[in-house]
């Protein structure tokens, strides 16, 4: 798991007119809370912050106003919908040695048996529980050969070591639907077709 070393400062000002005037500056206004301590209201580099969150569940190591060092995990990101830039991240204070509970992407790999058929993440990510500094990135799962009405249970997904399921083992990740076929042309439509 990588770990992503960023300065932010405290922030005194709130509200939305507060948030434009950080933006405007390329930065991006956060919370830090956690271990039952008041939230601390951070300003945090926007482009640094945009790099460090394309990995999921990614170690923050914050130096908060060049005085306290702290791990942290992002919790809720909030995005403009539209142009896609940061407007807000809310960090979850964690310590080393320290378990949490996270979303690991599920990704797929392998063919699927022949004829066409779907497969359908139902769990995009997989809830675990591990160590806050060993949070693996994702975990891949084979689909070779699997035939329609296939299923991957979360038991049947390999976890790195010290990694626990944090969802009913028993619940479908993956499922491999048969391709429908198209309907064919009512009767009539087919013959006006061949008269044009």
């Amino acid at each position: 798991m990588s770990e992503v070393k960023l300065a932010a400062e405290t922030r005194t000002e709130f509200g939305k007119g507060a948030a434009r005037r950080i933006r405007r500056d390329n930065k991006v206004p956060g919370v830090l809370y956690g271990h039952g301590s008041d939230p601390i209201h951070l300003t945090l580099p926007g482009h640094e912050l945009l790099l460090a969150l394309r990995t999921p569940n990614v170690l923050i190591a914050l130096d908060i106003d060049g005085k306290a060092n702290e791990l942290a995990i992002p919790k809720s990101v909030q995005r403009d919908p539209i142009k896609g830039f940061l407007e807000h991240v809310d960090l979850q204070l964690v310590q080393r040695g320290e378990t949490v509970t996270v979303e690991i992407p599920v990704q797929a790999e392998g063919e699927l048996a022949p004829g066409g058929n779907l497969l359908e993440h139902v769990l995009d990510a997989l809830p675990v529980e591990a160590e806050a500094t060993h949070i693996p990135e994702q975990v891949t799962v084979s689909v070779e050969g699997l035939e329609a009405g296939a299923s991957v249970l979360a038991k049947d997904i390999t976890l790195p070591s010290g990694v626990k399921l944090a969802v009913d083992e028993d619940a479908v990740v993956l499922q491999v639907l048969a391709a429908q076929a198209e309907e064919a042309p009512a009767e009539g439509e087919g013959e006006e077709a061949a008269e044009a």
